[in-house]
């Protein structure tokens, strides 16, 4: 099982890599969490056919803006489908309400809204990783609406500190490979201004 965009990088793997993975765990059952996928990706469901043991699951928590809601999908092979419907209710803790099924067809139906808030969000995630760069932060690639960036020349731990202390949350990660990297969530223009304003004598 493998997020693809990953998080908490935002980095993108290919299909070709994807399906390089399927390929290589032929007696194994491959599950490609896509819960970030609409920001910058191309869906690994367009391969299940090819591969019985790949499983896609996506969210509509994310780009479809319904977080409280708990929504999300499995796509795969029927017998696949099959197996998760078997078990489902003895570790599923979110069960789909009337709210859950009404709001989730909703978001898949107004194709409007979503094209609209995953181009905002993809134009902001742009915009801000070109002003972070300006300020000398070197920013992975990034496929979700998050980016991960570090700065040589500061401290990630201090950054993170420094903001929380001016109003402006970005998440800092204690892992050693990455612990001079800060997460910071693509959000309003008013947003990226205060994040900037906090930068701002870097």
């Amino acid at each position: 099982m493998f997020p693809n965009p990953n998080a908490p990088t935002g980095c993108l793997l290919g299909l070709d890599k994807v399906e390089q993975i399927i390929k290589a765990s032929p007696d194994s059952v491959v599950v490609v969490d896509e819960a970030y996928i609409d920001f910058g990706g191309e869906t690994a469901i367009t391969l299940i056919d090819r591969y019985p043991n790949l499983l896609v699951t996506q969210t509509l928590s994310k780009s479809r803006s319904l977080a409280g809601l708990r929504v999300g999908l499995a796509v795969g092979h029927p017998d696949l489908i099959e197996a998760l419907e078997r078990v489902k209710n003895s570790f599923n803790s979110y069960p789909l309400d009337r709210m859950a099924n009404v709001g989730g067809a909703a978001a898949f139906e107004d194709r409007e809204h979503f094209e609209s808030t995953r181009n905002k969000v993809i134009e902001s995630r742009e915009a801000l990783v070109e002003q972070l760069q300006g300020k000398g932060f070197e920013v992975l690639p990034s496929a979700a609406n998050f980016i991960f960036a570090r700065h040589p020349q500061h401290d990630a731990a201090a950054l993170a500190a420094k903001l929380r202390e001016q109003g402006v949350i970005v998440r800092h990660f204690k892992q050693q490979r990455i612990a001079q990297f800060l997460r910071i969530s693509i959000g309003t223009p008013e947003q990226h201004q205060a994040l900037l304003e906090g930068l701002s004598d870097i």
